[in-house]
C-alpha cells in the first residue's frame, strides 16, 4: 500500500494538484509538474503557477482549456507489444506507436492509459498500461524492487559463471547495474552459439538487458519481456490487450513497499 504522507499542522488540506491529476489519469506526477511549468493547467481560469498547490477536488481545474473529470477507479491492462512500435503517444517522424495498435486492442470505453515504463522499438512482450498516474509511478520506482523478466535470443559464447556473477551486480561504462538473475534457458537440445538467456532485473534502467548482454559480446537478435511483477505475458496474442482484475491490482498494490509513493 502506498505510504500516506504525514501531515504537518500548517499544511493545507487536500492533496497536491499533481497527485490529483495523476490519479485522474491526466499524466504521471512528473509530467503534470512539467505541464504546470508550461502554464497548461488552470484553476477557475487562472494559471496554476506551482505544483505545491493543494486541492480537495479537481473542481474548476482545466488542462489545455479542457475540464478535468473526477478520478476514475484504477484500471490496469496487459498489452503484448509487437516489435516496431514506439512506446510513445506520438512520433513527429511518423513512426508507428503503441497507441496505433491499442486503438484496435482496447474496448471503446477505455480511459486514457499511460505505459508503465517503456519497451524500446525492437523489444516485444509484456507492456502494462494504467489510467492511474500514482500507480504508474509506484511501479516504475527502482525502490519498489519489482522484478521484470526477459527472454533474450543471443548469438555468441558466454560462461555460465559470468551470468551467475551478475547476482553481484556489474558496472558498465560507469553505470552501475544492481543484482541480475540470469541463466541459459535449457531447451532439451545441444546448445550452440545461438541460445536463449533468461534475465530478471529489478531496476529497469534504460536498455539494461541489452547493455549487459552486449558487454559480454553477445549479439541480441530478439528480446521479449515475459513478466512484470506478478503479471505474466502467458499466451496473450501479439498485439492484443487484456484487463487485469481489480482484486489482482489490489493484492499487488498492497505488496508494494510503503515508501514507494
Amino acid at each position: 500500500m502506498a505510504h500516506k504522507e504525514t501531515r504537518s499542522p500548517d499544511r493545507p488540506d487536500g492533496d497536491r494538484i499533481a497527485k490529483l491529476l495523476a490519479r485522474a489519469g491526466v499524466a504521471s506526477r512528473r509530467e503534470v509538474e512539467r505541464m504546470i511549468a508550461e502554464g497548461r493547467v488552470s484553476l477557475h481560469g487562472k494559471v496554476v503557477e506551482t505544483p505545491a498547490t493543494f486541492l480537495e477536488s479537481l473542481r474548476g481545474i482545466t488542462v489545455d482549456g479542457n475540464p478535468v473529470g473526477k478520478a476514475e477507479p484504477t484500471r490496469l491492462f496487459a498489452f503484448h507489444k509487437p516489435v516496431g512500435l514506439l512506446t510513445a503517444e506520438r512520433d513527429f517522424s511518423g513512426r508507428p506507436t503503441i497507441y496505433d495498435a491499442l486503438r484496435n486492442a482496447l474496448p471503446q470505453d477505455t480511459p486514457r492509459l499511460m505505459p508503465v515504463g517503456r519497451l524500446d522499438m525492437n523489444t516485444e512482450g509484456l507492456l502494462l498500461l494504467t489510467n492511474d498516474g500514482g500507480l504508474k509511478r509506484q511501479m516504475e520506482l527502482p525502490s519498489s524492487g519489482i522484478p521484470r523478466t526477459y527472454r533474450a535470443r543471443t548469438y555468441g559464447d558466454i560462461a555460465e559463471s559470468d551470468l551467475h556473477g551478475l547476482m553481484e551486480g556489474i558496472t558498465i561504462d560507469g553505470v552501475r547495474y544492481g543484482e541480475i538473475d540470469a541463466d541459459i534457458e535449457r531447451g532439451g537440445g545441444k546448445q550452440g552459439a545461438n541460445k536463449w538467456i533468461v534475465m530478471t532485473i529489478t531496476e529497469g534502467k534504460n536498455r539494461e538487458v541489452r547493455r549487459v548482454l552486449e558487454h559480454f559480446d553477445l549479439k541480441v537478435s530478439r528480446l521479449i519481456r515475459t513478466s512484470y511483477g506478478p503479471f505474466d505475458l502467458a499466451d496473450l496474442p501479439r498485439g492484443a490487450a487484456v484487463e487485469i482484475a481489480k482484486q489482482d491490482i489490489g493484492r499487488f498494490r498492497s505488496s508494494l513497499p510503503k515508501d514507494s509513493k
